[in-house]
């Protein structure tokens, strides 16, 4: 396993000395739902530096690049596992609600999902939801991999956490971005979106190939809280998308209230998890 990631690194946001003190206490089993995703500069200015930065620098021209960059899967191969293990690194800046290591997350969210009796598959998506976070192997920022994803070349909606933050991004001076629809057609579909640059859409692509329709909705959308828990978007969503995004609005509670669960037992867990994903996967797959 690779050395730790810490704030320190140049690749990562500097952020405020207040950061370390939240961290160290945003572990509580058994939260209640109204204290996760609570977005406030005085309170969160760990969080609230993070998307100052990452609204700032998600624009078009950058998406497109990424993009291009990355859609290519030339990074390498690797098994879904050792994507897992390269996730112990990480501390997501963007997350006020655990300090768990990233795979005990994936796991307290499939284990809550297999609990509930879903689908194999969907229990899968659970345990993979974030492990397009190992852009960060390749030096992306934590702005350009983790935090809540929005659209680019389009108006910023009111409903994307920190919205007054994206005066500053150049493209909010540019009119023809700044309009309804801009660069898109209405409803024309999610497909034809491009959305802010991050794990999701990183993840979904990786292995589109080998996962469920459903499945590969809850891996791209997981973090557009702005549309499956806001209702923002609409106007570029196509009527599949709205019922696709069902499936989005079942996973999301997995994802967010079961990060306050108790830790799982990695090791008594991994056999079942490297049964799982043999069913979906080959023994590698191209990053």
């Amino acid at each position: 396993m690779g050395t730790a990631v810490t704030t320190q690194d140049k690749n990562l946001l500097p952020i405020e000395d207040a950061w370390e003190d939240f961290v160290a206490g945003r572990y509580k089993e058994g939260k209640d739902e109204s204290e996760y995703r609570v977005y406030d500069e005085g309170t969160n200015p760990g969080v609230a530096a993070f998307y100052r930065e990452n609204h700032l620098k998600q624009t078009l021209a950058f998406v497109l690049d990424k993009e291009k960059e990355y859609y290519a899967l030339n990074k390498g191969e690797r098994s879904i596992w050792e994507a897992a293990e390269y996730l112990n690194t990480l501390v997501d800046e963007s997350d006020p609600d655990t300090d768990l290591s990233q795979i005990e997350h994936l796991m307290q969210t499939s284990e809550a999902i297999r609990r509930d009796g879903h689908p194999r598959w969907m229990v899968l998506a659970g345990f993979m939801h974030d492990l397009g976070k190992c852009l960060c192997l390749y030096g992306e920022p934590q702005w350009a991999v983790v935090g809540d994803t929005f659209p680019v070349g389009c108006a910023y909606s009111d409903k994307i956490v920190f919205p007054e933050y994206f005066k500053a991004n150049p493209d909010y001076q540019v009119p023809e971005l700044q309009t309804k629809y801009g660069i898109y057609e209405p409803n024309c579909g999610l497909d034809k979106v491009h959305m802010s640059w991050g794990h999701d859409g990183y993840i979904a692509h990786v292995v589109r190939d080998y996962m469920p329709e459903p499945a590969l909705y809850m891996l791209r959308y997981h973090s557009f809280y702005a549309a499956h828990r806001q209702g923002a978007y609409q106007h570029l969503m196509s009527q599949h998308d709205i019922e696709m995004f069902e499936w989005v609005k079942k996973f999301n509670p997995y994802d967010l209230y079961s990060k306050g669960h108790t830790k799982p037992d990695v090791q008594a867990l991994r056999p079942y998890y490297e049964d799982l994903i043999a069913e979906f996967f080959p023994a590698k797959l191209r990053w």
